[in-house]
């Protein structure tokens, strides 16, 4: 079977939660999925063996970091499995039964961030500056002698830090990424270390319902609980929550007597919910506490109690002080080196295109920062910083291979290419492969060596076959009488053709990337959107804030995940974007059923949202979807001024517009006036048609696309 119809059969299955559902609960389900099965034998094969198969181990899997120590060769202790592909033994047992054999098992973590914390100083030295000394030149801290570049010797107080803490600003900050935790930064503004450590260990499930306490009692809004005066000094930098395990054998030590050893066996019978230790602990604790403070039974009681139901939330203080720790530097490198920590984010995400989407929305309008576009010739293989600019790496465009990048790179060497031929000539065009040329060429790579990107994806071949000839005859040794071994090969000629038009530009564009770099298909669509009342996201944000309420927006649809309520009705998420922003709207039954055709991926379509803003944080319910051209058909349209260099380029224009009328075109009528541009008129030259044509984004889009035109704008 094709995986285009596999993939699409896959895609009909309900999800629920995270997990799909069982096949069989799916054809009960999905009437589609039944449909498919009794029009193709072949679907009802698949979906036949597939329930004989489901559920069944598929392989045998090794736990990413846990490593087992034995007293003795561990053969003796627990059978081994060893995979033909791996040099290292490992268990049978999983990880509860190990430990009951006699091993001990540990968990060695590897850190990316650790990766990302390195990536982001090795471009801050690269530019000449040291760790303490920011891009505008100021000292962010007086370091001590000897760990000038150190990042584990920064300061811990830094107050651009906690301020980003505080307004949650924290996407590419570790441990600190989601809404969740945004929301929770936003409630807590920490403003010391101690902060982020609890917040690490209180964001889970259980102990997350005291972070609202711990920030109502750190702000003054509430007063701090004492559990008994003896213990109230353990609570106080947890703002009298027991937070930690540590917490818990501490006050098993100061309040009952308990020996490290006795509190540390009192926190695992309690972490493990062991019955019949805790049956033992609890008259020891009782007692202990009479006999250390005299604390009355009922009180040191309440207290175990208090103890048995954090035991099991605890966390281990030490693993979250190390996380913490982390999670600071990464927000002070975002505080202080914005440019390189999203460099060196992005470089450890170079793979993986949705997360380099998120991150280059924050470069842009998060954080502001200047970009320089993928460029054959001033992009490395990997993200880069130039005069505090991100420099867009070539082997973060899809299909392409770092390794491939760094072969144009090498060739490029100190001296830019000239022009296409030159690059063919430099670099060896076969080794690079021609899936990675052409989504250069969809990206724009090649924009400064020729704009018109369609020329140069059409001219590969030719480009490839020129390449591979010249770096033959050099390695053939072979010497020109005319100069250096292949530079007297004859140069391809090139197609002459007109490029993409504006749509299909950035569609092309967004193949490679992954999504839209240079600009937003709705670009052409914004001053008919706002005739029509079409808000964009960020205005639609602006007005969720003072209240609810129910607008107009547009967006182009990067994607769609349907799912099932409880009672069997079908809903959907779908993912937008608009020239402002990326967006995800709720779709219920109703509105699903009469628009799932517009959503499909690339539409362009507006929609009636409800929308309203829950902790900070803006919500869409859609209420209709229409597509975009529908909408603005009746926009009407002011007229066209049209910037040429070439007089040839008017007679171009002039046949898209014949053409417009001729098809009758929907859209308003407008006037059409050229600018004529060139170095051996006195100045701007304007010429006014004298009528009236057709006018809607898609005719200013192709008339944008013509050789000669330099830029289009509504009058």
């Amino acid at each position: 079977m094709p995986y285009g119809q596999v993939d699409r059969l896959s895609k009909m299955i309900p999800v629920e939660g995270v997990k799909p559902v069982s096949i069989e609960q799916a054809l009960a389900q999905e009437e589609r999925l039944r449909e498919e099965a009794r029009n193709e034998e072949v679907v009802d094969r698949l979906l036949t063996y597939g329930m004989k198969i489901e559920g069944l181990l598929r392989n045998a899997s090794t736990h990413a970091a846990g490593v087992v120590i034995g007293d003795r060769p561990l053969d003796e202790l627990v059978p081994l499995y060893q995979d033909p592909r791996s040099d290292m033994p490992a268990t049978q047992f999983n990880m509860k039964w190990v430990e009951q054999a006699g091993l001990v098992k540990f968990d060695f973590l590897g850190l990316k961030t650790l990766t990302v914390i390195q990536s982001a100083m090795n471009l801050i030295f690269k530019s000449g500056r040291p760790l303490h000394v920011a891009a505008d030149g100021r000292k962010l801290y007086e370091p001590a002698e000897g760990a000038e570049n150190e990042i584990n010797a920064i300061p811990l107080d830094d107050e651009r830090t906690y301020k980003l803490y505080a307004d949650a600003k924290t996407v590419a900050v570790f441990q600190v990424e989601s809404t969740g935790m945004m929301d929770a930064l936003k409630r807590m503004k920490p403003t010391c270390i101690e902060d982020i450590v609890a917040l690490v260990a209180l964001y889970r499930p259980g102990p997350m319902e005291n972070i609202p306490v711990y920030c109502e009692v750190k702000h003054g809004k509430r007063e701090l609980e004492s559990i008994h005066p003896t213990i109230d000094h353990i609570l106080a930098e947890t703002q009298g929550i027991i937070v930690y395990q540590e917490q818990v054998m501490q006050i098993a030590q100061v309040m009952a007597g308990y020996s490290l050893g006795g509190a540390d066996l009192l926190r695992r019978a309690m972490g493990k919910k062991i019955a019949e230790e805790m049956a033992k602990e609890r008259p020891k604790f009782i007692e202990g506490a009479k006999a250390t403070h005299n604390v009355p039974e009922k009180k040191a009681g309440e207290v175990f109690d208090l103890l048995e139901k954090f035991a099991n939330y605890g966390f281990n203080k030490s693993h979250a002080a190390a996380y913490a720790v982390v999670s600071y530097q990464t927000a002070w490198l975002k505080a202080n080196h914005p440019v390189e920590f999203m460099a060196g984010v992005m470089n450890c995400d170079i793979h993986l295109t949705d997360k380099l989407a998120v991150y280059f929305q924050e470069v842009k309008k998060g954080l502001g920062i200047d970009y320089i576009p993928p460029c054959v010739n001033r992009s490395l293989a990997t993200f880069d910083v130039v005069d505090q600019k991100l420099v867009y790496a070539l082997g973060a465009l899809k299909n392409v291979g770092v390794e491939a990048m760094k072969l144009i790179v090498e060739a490029r060497g100190d001296k830019p290419f000239v022009n296409l031929f030159d690059f063919a000539r430099r670099a060896d065009l076969k080794r690079v492969g021609k899936r990675p040329l052409e989504m250069l060429a969809r990206a724009g790579a090649f924009d400064q060596l020729d704009s018109n990107r369609r020329r140069v994806f059409e001219s590969l071949d030719a480009l490839s076959g020129y390449s591979a000839a010249v770096h033959e005859q050099k390695s053939s040794n072979q010497v020109s009488l005319f100069g250096d071994a292949g530079d007297d090969l004859p140069e391809p000629r090139l197609p002459r053709c007109d490029d993409w038009l504006p749509a299909e530009r950035l569609a092309e564009e967004f193949k490679a990337i992954g999504f839209y770099l240079s600009g937003h298909p709705l670009d052409d669509y914004l001053p008919a959107l706002k005739r029509k009342q079409v808000l964009t996201l960020d205005e639609v944000t602006a007005k969720a804030e003072r209240g609810a309420c129910i607008v107009k927006m547009a967006g182009t649809v990067s994607g769609r995940q349907e799912r099932k309520s409880a009672r069997g009705n079908r809903f959907a998420f779908a993912q937008l974007s608009d020239p402002t922003g990326g967006y995800e709207v709720t779709i219920f039954s109703d509105t699903l059923e009469a628009c799932r055709d517009f959503l499909e991926t690339g539409a362009q379509v507006v929609l009636q949202v409800e929308a309203t803003m829950e902790s900070d944080q803006l919500k869409l319910l859609a209420r209709s979807v229409s597509p975009i051209d529908n909408v603005v058909a009746d926009a009407g349209s002011t007229g066209l001024r049209i910037f040429v260099d070439e007089e040839e380029a008017i007679a171009s224009v002039a046949s898209v517009l014949e053409n417009a009328r001729r098809d009758k075109v929907r859209g308003g009528r407008g006037p059409i006036y050229f600018c004529l541009l060139r170095p051996d008129l006195p100045g701007e030259v304007e010429l006014d048609i004298g009528e009236e044509f057709p006018l809607n984004p898609q005719i200013k889009g192709a008339i944008k696309s013509l050789n000669g035109v330099i830029e289009v704008e509504e009058v």
